[in-house]
């Protein structure tokens, strides 16, 4: 009798379709059978499909559906089944009818439960890793959260490595992610909003972000700008960032991307939103500034005093690797009466018998240094440095040897390679990295004035740059004295009373005032 009753289901399906036309609309019906027939079509030739049904009567009167991986099976197994089996079943057995109800009263008592009538919403649950639950004669679902796939502990930063700080980051699991945000911020106005992203991937995403201190046209312009990208689907945050970002076609960065979450719990402090991805360690925060590329971590870990000497070796250090090649060129090919004359007699020395012209020395020392950069992050960790730092000086020196290149263009390429891995944003210094080669053609070119036309078309270029609506350059254009304290120095935290003007809108206090250090009126020292 079973036998026959399924054997002419299977028929009946076969002859309409194998495939619902509107799968997310579609109901449940009260056919256990035919419930179970049109999930499996749906995941026809899915071998990590499992049906579990359960008996009563010789009859199944239950059928579990998950997907093996991402089920954590001896949660199943331990909190589910054995209630069920022991439980449930001798209650069934004299009341058939109301087994519905028995099922989700002893599920209800071990985890949340679920209920959807749609096929379309249970088939995304099973896809998510949860357990779904048919019943016979029953046209809803119940559906378990027991997901449990497996995922990457949580580990030190392996990109932003800080001497002092914490030690954990971001792992590939979304709420893994923002329970490591929620530890450091246990408020009920921490808000964490969630989307699907990807036709075919399905990714989550959370909005991060704290009310009454980020703005509300930022909130908003953020959801609008998710809410528009329409792809199949999303493997990493970067997916993201392409779709919302202001200007694509510029090499500097709009959009901070970190795997700290103290980072991004700093940043949500000051107004500004994060974009939480499933499946990444990357979170993205909205909106990014010039002057965030120049700050480390460790910044607000450290005293101010070293900090601030620190930011302004980090400043020189980028100007000298986005120009310093340049001027090397510019001088010895079209200004050479501006050098000293003890340093143009070693130039000169030095550049005897190379075939080359400065330019072209230049861009081959160039192309070779970036080379051994790519082949040291593509080679094994164990090898990689060995190699790109080995191979640097022996090409360097075999090729001034060979009186290919000079000695002197050598020191200035390894002294701007050094100082473009000095930029704490490794985004940021890629950009750096880029727009050095432009810069050293105009110097090729047009010699000092090449520079001049080029930085002034660069400052014209991120001046008008925009993040979410705010200035790339701010808060020194526009000008706002309040936030410049902690642009290229770090004042003192006791200092820093407001929040930044550009993200509340207005100078939110955050400090009361009389927090200063040291012994106060009246007190006495130790």
């Amino acid at each position: 009798m079973f036998k026959s009753r399924r054997q002419k289901l299977k028929q009946k399906l076969k002859t309409t379709t194998q495939m619902p036309v509107d799968v997310q609309n579609q109901q449940l019906e009260a056919d256990l059978f035919a419930n179970e027939q049109i999930i499996k079509d749906l995941f026809k030739n899915c071998s990590d499909l499992i049906t579990r049904p359960i008996h009563i009567n010789n009859e199944p009167k239950i059928i579990l559906f998950y997907l093996e991986g991402l089920t954590d099976t001896k949660t199943l197994d331990t909190v589910l089944l054995k209630p069920l089996m022991f439980q449930g079943l001798p209650n069934a057995l004299n009341n058939v009818g109301s087994l519905g109800q028995i099922v989700e009263k002893h599920l209800i008592a071990a985890t949340p439960v679920k209920t959807f009538s749609e096929v379309g919403k249970l088939v995304d649950r099973i896809l998510k890793g949860n357990l779904a639950i048919l019943v016979e004669g029953e046209t809803k679902g119940l559906v378990v959260d027991i997901s449990g796939s497996e995922q990457r502990s949580v580990e030190e930063p392996g990109t932003e490595v800080a001497i002092r700080g914490p030690r954990d980051s971001f792992t590939e699991t979304l709420r893994t992610n923002t329970t490591l945000i929620r530890k450091r911020i246990r408020s009920t106005r921490l808000k964490m909003e969630s989307m699907t992203i990807g036709e075919l991937s399905q990714t989550d995403i959370a909005i991060a972000y704290i009310e009454g201190i980020a703005p509300e046209t930022l909130l908003q312009e953020v959801r609008k700008r998710l809410n528009r990208i329409e792809i199949d689907a999303v493997l990493e945050s970067e997916f993201i960032e392409e779709f919302i970002e202001d200007v694509p076609f510029t090499p500097f960065p709009q959009i901070q991307n970190t795997e700290r979450p103290d980072i991004v719990t700093a940043n949500l402090l000051e107004g500004r939103v994060a974009i939480l991805v499933d499946n990444t360690p990357f979170a993205l925060i909205i909106p990014m500034t010039f002057w965030n590329g120049f700050q480390a971590v460790e910044d607000y870990y450290e005293r101010f005093i070293y900090t601030s000497f620190i930011r302004i070796i980090r400043f020189i250090l980028f100007n000298a690797a986005m120009y310093l090649p340049s001027l090397y060129v510019a001088l010895t090919t079209y200004h050479p009466k501006l050098m000293p004359t003890t340093l143009l007699i070693s130039v000169a020395a030095a550049r005897e018998g190379v075939p080359f012209p400065a330019i072209i020395e230049a861009l081959i020392m160039e192309v070779v240094f970036e080379g051994l950069r790519e082949a040291g992050i593509r080679l094994p960790k164990a090898v990689g440095s060995a190699v790109s730092i080995v191979g640097a000086l022996v090409i360097g020196q075999a090729a001034v040897q060979a009186g290919i290149v000079s000695a002197p263009m050598v020191i200035v390429v390894a002294t701007t390679g050094i100082a473009s891995f000095a930029v704490p944003r490794y985004n940021l210094g890629t950009a750096l990295r880029l727009v050095r080669f432009p810069m050293l053609l105009l110097a090729g070119v047009f010699g000092l004035y090449g520079i001049v036309i080029g930085f002034i078309a660069l400052i014209i270029h991120l001046v008008n740059l925009r993040s979410f609506g705010v200035p790339y350059f701010t808060p020194i254009a526009p000008q706002i004295p309040t936030d410049i304290k902690d642009v290229l120095v770090r004042s003192p935290r006791w200092t820093n009373r407001f929040g930044p003007i550009f993200t509340f809108g207005r100078n939110k206090q955050r400090i009361p005032p009389g927090q200063v250090p040291g012994p106060q009126k009246g007190g006495r020292e130790p």
